[in-house]
């Protein structure tokens, strides 16, 4: 399970998403090494286009356009009504649990 934390507002969290894998293979497979990178830039950064998320990763923007949209159908960024994209959590908790069978 990932736990996204919203920023806060007048003192406390707006609230937290709580997003489930089936296993950790599934997780990694939404949230791949290029894309957590692209999520590390996008914190904190506020509503951003698709072309500056790419120029800001220093990666080619078709390749960052799908990664966006699979972060978006994850439900780990957010498009604004002006058509730009966010990443709206100021943290993510990542938890696993293995135990015998």
């Amino acid at each position: 399970m990932a736990d996204f934390t919203r920023a806060w507002e007048s003192g406390k969290p707006q609230r937290s998403a709580h997003i489930s894998f089936a296993t950790p293979e599934l997780l990694w497979k939404v949230l791949t090494e290029k894309r957590w990178e692209l999520l590390k830039v996008l914190c904190g950064a506020g509503p951003v286009s698709i072309r500056e998320a790419a120029r800001r990763v220093g990666r080619d923007i078709k390749a960052v356009h799908g990664d966006i949209t699979a972060l978006l159908n994850a439900g780990v960024l957010e498009r604004t009504e002006d058509g730009r994209i966010v990443f709206p959590f100021e943290a993510v908790k990542v938890e696993f649990l293995l135990q015998a069978a």
